[in-house]
């Protein structure tokens, strides 16, 4: 049975940003008992930070929680930002002679930090914590001169089923549900807002106290051949790229195309909510014969006149795939995006897939929902496992990591496209959903594809058109069809 959507107007940031706060708060008061339980582990970060950091440098510290790592640099300066009031009094009472101010890693608007810039900047096991790593690290950008160091620490997710029986047994303290990164998700969120890794590394084989034995590893095993993939400690330090240059943004129309089918109550939430980006953005809605009223929805809107608005009919034959393709062929812009109208990614990420493209890092952005924590039901636990075996499989065969390959939302150049519908012949045409045909293309015209992380939501309005016995079948014709076609063909 369809619902009237609910969504609201401005996404849901700020709740989760809310959760966020309020976990930081609950567990301020035990913080100290829970470090001093673990005290090997974070010995070992310590040991970790120092060894990059030199004393009597101006070190500003992002999630300080209660300013221990700080203190232990033995800055000239430090400043610790932290999102929790409760843990900042905390700091200030251990450390007076350090500067801890409230603030929030996304934004870094604290007033404390305007003008200001750091020697070393750290970010040590804050990013499972952010709800946007992305915004978080643009926001880094504004404390960083040219040769500022940036630390960015964070645990392997191998070890994530041993760090949730220990939370169930008592034995570590509960934490909310982390952001799934890894390093080449971090490396490629980092490359996004222009920063260039200048080393990267792991640590901590043996996190716990284990005389002789822990010591031994976690010095020559940890980042050995072999045994660093199985580390639990994961670490970059990277630096502004080009010099710390401004960045450069090539002036881009914009065409948003929105395959829809029995997608009325979420077309006024599309309307206003996806934003208008570059030099102007168009919404293209492709109808597939929809009968709950979707069309003349999206046509009171384009008689409206407030927005720039194109309905294109596709009729009832064609898959997601044809829509699209549709779309593009309608659209105007110089930048094309595909926006699925279920409103399960929320359109407030477009700008940051335009960003990419505009600011010449990446010439197809794929979005990745495997990175953030997903609202519940959002995807069905078999949708999940095959989305990750396709990604490993496309990983191989094309020799370029994808980590989800059937995010609906993309975006690339419309001379890119042009290339990619010119080259369709060698894959074939037989993809209903346009991601496989859009990813091979790209790959085939050897672009630089970019992953970039979103939020991924569970609809509100309508019911799926996934088929997943059916159209998982497809898909993996399609991955063995691409497998002779890239691998085996030379």
């Amino acid at each position: 049975m369809s619902v009237e959507s609910n969504a609201p107007l401005d996404g849901d940031a700020p709740a989760r940003r809310g959760r966020v706060l309020a976990a930081a708060t609950r567990s301020a008061g035990e913080r100290d008992q829970w470090r001093a339980r673990h005290g090997a582990y974070y010995a070992g970060i310590e040991r970790l930070v120092r060894s990059i950091v030199p004393e009597g440098v101006a070190v500003l510290e992002i999630g300080c929680s209660t300013g221990d790592l700080l203190a232990a640099c033995r800055p000239a300066s430090g400043v610790g930002v932290d999102i929790a009031p409760a843990l900042i009094e905390r700091a200030r009472q251990k450390y007076p002679a350090l500067e801890f101010v409230v603030g929030d890693a996304e934004t870094l608007d604290a007033p404390t930090l305007a003008g200001r810039t750091f020697d070393y900047v750290i970010a040590s096991d804050v990013v499972g914590h952010v709800v946007d790593v992305w915004a978080a690290f643009r926001a880094l950008r504004a404390v960083c001169r040219p040769d500022t160091r940036v630390i960015v620490t964070y645990y392997n997710f191998l070890w994530e089923p041993v760090l949730t029986l220990a939370e169930w047994v008592g034995l570590k303290q509960p934490i909310e549900p982390q952001n799934w990164l890894g390093m080449q998700d971090l490396t490629g969120l980092l490359e996004l807002n222009h920063f260039e890794i200048v080393r990267r590394g792991t640590a901590q084989l043996v996190p716990v106290h284990v005389p002789v034995m822990a010591r031994l590893a976690n010095r020559y095993l940890a980042s050995a051949p072999g045994f660093r993939h199985l580390a639990l400690t994961q670490f970059f330090v990277c630096r502004l790229a080009r010099g710390g240059a401004p960045i450069e943004t090539r002036p881009l129309s914009c065409s948003v195309v929105v395959p829809c089918r029995n997608e009325r109550g979420n077309i006024d939430h599309l309307v206003a909510r996806i934003p208008e980006m570059g030099r102007g953005t168009e919404i293209v809605f492709v109808d597939g014969a929809s009968t709950d009223g979707t069309v003349e929805t999206i046509e009171r809107h384009v008689r409206a006149g407030r927005r720039r608005i194109q309905l294109v009919h596709q009729g009832g034959a064609g898959g997601k795939g044809d829509a699209v393709r549709l779309g593009f062929a309608a659209a105007t812009g110089d930048a094309l995006f595909i926006l699925d109208a279920d409103l399960s990614v929320p359109p407030e990420d477009l700008p940051k897939f335009h960003a990419a493209l505009a600011e010449g890092v990446a010439e197809f952005v794929n979005g990745s929902r495997l990175v953030y924590p997903m609202e519940h039901e959002a995807m069905r636990f078999l949708n999940a496992l095959g989305n990750k075996a396709f990604g490993l499989a496309l990983s191989a065969i094309l020799e370029q990591r994808l980590k989800d390959t059937l995010c609906g939302t993309k975006a690339l150049l419309r001379t890119d496209y042009a290339k990619i519908a010119a080259g369709r012949a060698f894959f074939g045409d037989f993809d209903p959903f346009g991601d496989f045909d859009l990813l091979f293309g790209a790959a085939k015209q050897n672009l630089k594809i970019v992953e970039l992380p979103i939020r991924y939501r569970a609809r509100t309005y309508g019911k799926t058109k996934i088929r997943r016995f059916h159209h998982g079948a497809l898909l993996l014709r399609m991955t063995l069809h691409a497998l002779r076609k890239f691998r085996l063909g030379y």
